[in-house]
């Protein structure tokens, strides 16, 4: 599955995301099917959803709704059956790097950036799951601080960190990626099937039940600081927070 917005950094419509809810169920619809590989084009994984769409965000209501909606996607790449590859080159920020983060391997360029600069750029928030599977990527602390500077980290600092399964030059991307959908074709299916059903139930077992941080998420899209992110962002220009 190819991104396919380079002008934009492959930027996330809903149709794209819709786009990859189907990709998904066609693949677990399809025997032959043994690894979804998700990349992007242009030298970019996914700059995230395109900014466009919180435009016309009224209050917190609407924020709340939207990471529900998000939350939708991205569980539904995480509970995948076959095994997902997402295929980092470039940039992987925002809902890009929560789908990065959703796949079970990442196979990254020595030019790829993951991080959720959100905190210098839009002033909204993550939602609960996936600000829980970058803790249990990268752990508590490093999320915290990506989180709280806006950082983006390279790829040496995300394969150190956990982030990213393998690292190499940007001109061996897609032989490492092809050469690990190989291996993974030549997998018992049962077992790659019962480890992510596994991984899966653990997963929830430890976390909290959904809606529990819609208050935090609606105050923080209903704040001036999303008003003027979103604001700025659209007008080209950097943001000024209050």
């Amino acid at each position: 599955m190819t991104l396919n917005r380079p002008g934009a950094r492959n930027a996330l419509t809903w149709e794209m995301y819709q786009a990859l809810v189907d990709a998904c169920g066609k693949a677990e619809a399809d025997p032959t099917v043994r690894v979804l590989i998700i990349r992007g084009s242009g030298g970019a994984f996914s700059a995230g959803t395109d900014i466009s769409q919180f435009a016309d965000f009224v209050d917190g209501h609407d924020g709340t709704a939207y990471e529900r909606r998000l939350d939708a996607v991205i569980d539904r790449i995480e509970g995948l059956t076959v095994a997902t590859i997402a295929e980092v080159d470039g940039v992987a920020a925002g809902g890009g790097c929560a789908m990065a983060m959703a796949c079970d391997l990442r196979i990254c360029s020595d030019r790829a950036r993951f991080g959720v600069p959100i905190a210098k750029t839009l002033g909204n928030c993550l939602s609960m799951a996936n600000t829980a599977r970058m803790v249990d990527l990268i752990g508590p602390a490093r999320t915290r601080e990506l989180l709280l500077t806006g950082r983006l980290v390279d790829a040496r600092e995300a394969l150190a960190a956990g982030l990213a399964t393998a690292v190499v030059p940007s001109n061996e991307l897609l032989q490492e990626t092809a050469k690990m959908a190989a291996e993974l074709s030549t997998r018992a299916r049962s077992t790659i099937i019962a480890t992510k059903k596994l991984l899966a139930r653990l997963r929830d077992h430890r976390r909290p039940p959904p809606g529990i941080a819609d208050d935090i998420i609606s105050e923080c899209y209903g704040s001036p600081d999303f008003k003027e992110g979103v604001k700025a962002f659209l007008d080209g220009r950097k943001p000024t927070f209050p």
